[in-house]
C-alpha cells in the first residue's frame, strides 16, 4: 500500500549529485525550481555531498543531504517513503538501479532516471510495472538525450496529425541533422555493461536485439516476418551507410537501438494510438556535400568498432581506457559549445506529411540532459499530469507538459505539415 505523498518531507531527491552529470542537474534545479519546492541530494559520501552544497552555493546550500546506498534495499525503501518525487544520475542501472526503483513503485513515488539500458528497463517493466499502477507511482525511464527527443518528437507529430485529422502515422523516420557534444561517461559505462550481459546469455541478446523488446505485450506487436515484410516495402538500401532519398548521405546513429524502442513502448501504451501500421527507425544525416559519403562512412565504421570492441574483455580494456570515464565530463567553455538538431519525418494513412523539428543550443549527453531530466523532475513534482502509475516513458507520463517546459528553457519543439 502507498504512503500518502501528503506526509512526505521531500519533493524532490536527487541521487547522484556528485557525479558530473547530476552536479549539472543539481545546479539546474537550484536555478529553475520554485522556491517553495523542498529538494535534497543523496549519496554514498557526506563530504563529498557537502563539498557540491558549498560549490553549487545559492539555494542548494540549504538542501538537505542523505546518506543512501542505492543497492541497500532498506535505505531505498526509507528514502521513497520520504519523498514524492526520486531521481537519479547512478549507473550503470542494471547495476545500480533495481532497488531504487523497486522502492519507489512500492512506496507510489514518482522516479525519473537517465537509463539507455533495454534489460534494465525490460526487467523494471516486467517485475514493477503492475505494481506501480497500483500504487499510483510513475517510473520514468529515460529522461535525457536517451530519449525525450526522439519520443517527444513522434509524440508531437502524432498528436498534430490526429488534431488535423489526417488519421494515423505509417512510415516515420527521426533524422539526426545536427550533434555537437559529447557522451558522457555514464552513457558509456551503461554501454559497456550491455555489452557485457548480451554477451553472457542468449535471452538477453535476443532481448536487446528485439525491435519490440520494450514493448509491454509483444504479442500484439509484428511479428518477425511482418518486420522483414515492412523493411522490403520501404525499398532502398539496407546498407549502414547510403544515400536517402533526397540525395543526403545516411548513416546509423548510435542512439537509434534504444530510443526506436522506447518511442515503440510509448505507441503501445497509449493503445498503439501512433497506429498499427507506425514503422519507425533513426539515421544520422551527414548532408549533400562531396565529403559527406565519407564522413558518413568513417563515422560508421568508429561506430561498428566501438559496438564491436565491446562484446570482447581484451577490446573493452583498451577501450575504456580511451573513452570517458564515469563521472568525468567536458569543461563549461566545451559544453557551451554543444547543440542537436532532429527532425522527425512521417507519412500518415491519410497520405500527409509531417516535419517535426526537436532542437537545442545545449551539449546532448550534459548541459541538454540536465536540462531534460531537470525539467522532468519538476514536471512529476508539480505538474497536473494524467498519466496513471506504472513504468512508462516520458511521452507517456509527462506528455504536453514536458514539451511546454523544455520550450521555455530555450528548446524547439515544433511541428509543421509538408506540401503536397
Amino acid at each position: 500500500m502507498a504512503h500518502s505523498t501528503d506526509e512526505r518531507d521531500i519533493d524532490i531527491v536527487l541521487v547522484g549529485s556528485t557525479g558530473f552529470v547530476g552536479r549539472l542537474v543539481a545546479g539546474h534545479l537550484r536555478d529553475h525550481a520554485p522556491e517553495s519546492l523542498r529538494i535534497a541530494v543523496a549519496g554514498r559520501s557526506r563530504a563529498k555531498l557537502d563539498q557540491i552544497a558549498a560549490e553549487l552555493g545559492g539555494a542548494a546550500a540549504s538542501w538537505p543531504r542523505l546518506l543512501v546506498d542505492v543497492e541497500d534495499p532498506a535505505a531505498c525503501a526509507d528514502l521513497a517513503t520520504r519523498s514524492r518525487v526520486v531521481v537519479t544520475t547512478v549507473g550503470p542501472y542494471a547495476l545500480h538501479g533495481r532497488e531504487l526503483v523497486k522502492a519507489c513503485a512500492v512506496a507510489g513515488t514518482h522516479y525519473a532516471d537517465l537509463t539507455g539500458e533495454v534489460l534494465f528497463v525490460r526487467d523494471s517493466a516486467d517485475a514493477f510495472h503492475e505494481v506501480a499502477q497500483r500504487t499510483g507511482a510513475r517510473i520514468v525511464h529515460s529522461c535525457g538525450f536517451d530519449s525525450i527527443p526522439s519520443d517527444l518528437g513522434v509524440f508531437e507529430t502524432a498528436r498534430r496529425a490526429h488534431e488535423d485529422g489526417s488519421g494515423e502515422l505509417t512510415r516515420t523516420q527521426l533524422f539526426v541533422r545536427q550533434l555537437k557534444g559529447g557522451l558522457s561517461g555514464g552513457t558509456i559505462a551503461s554501454m559497456r555493461q550491455q555489452a557485457v550481459a548480451a554477451k553472457g546469455s542468449l535471452e538477453d541478446k535476443r532481448a536487446i536485439n528485439d525491435p519490440y523488446g520494450l514493448s509491454p505485450n509483444r504479442s500484439l506487436e509484428p511479428t518477425r516476418e511482418e518486420q522483414s515484410v515492412s523493411k522490403d516495402s520501404r525499398g532502398g538500401s539496407r546498407l549502414p551507410v547510403r544515400r536517402g532519398e533526397d540525395g543526403h548521405w545516411l548513416g546509423p546513429f548510435l542512439m537509434a537501438s534504444y530510443n526506436t524502442r522506447v518511442v515503440r513502448r510509448t505507441n503501445a501504451l497509449l493503445g498503439h494510438s501512433y497506429g498499427r501500421g507506425f514503422r519507425y527507425s533513426e539515421v544520422s544525416d551527414y548532408g549533400t556535400d562531396r565529403r559527406a559519403a565519407v564522413r558518413a562512412a568513417s563515422t560508421t565504421a568508429g561506430l561498428l568498432a566501438v559496438a564491436g570492441g565491446m562484446s570482447t574483455a581484451p577490446t573493452r580494456a583498451v577501450l575504456d581506457r580511451l573513452l570517458p570515464k564515469p563521472g568525468s565530463g567536458p569543461s563549461a567553455e566545451a559544453r557551451a559549445k554543444g547543440r542537436f538538431r532532429m527532425e522527425v519525418l512521417a507519412e500518415t494513412t491519410s497520405g500527409a506529411r509531417y516535419s517535426t523539428t526537436v532542437a537545442a543550443t545545449a551539449d546532448p549527453g550534459y548541459n541538454g540532459t540536465a536540462i531534460m531530466l531537470g525539467q522532468s523532475a519538476l514536471s512529476l513534482a508539480t505538474d497536473d499530469l494524467s498519466a496513471e502509475g506504472g513504468v512508462l516513458t516520458p511521452a507517456v507520463a509527462m506528455d504536453g507538459f514536458l514539451a511546454e517546459r523544455l520550450r521555455a528553457q530555450g528548446f524547439t519543439i515544433e511541428t509543421t505539415r509538408l506540401e503536397d
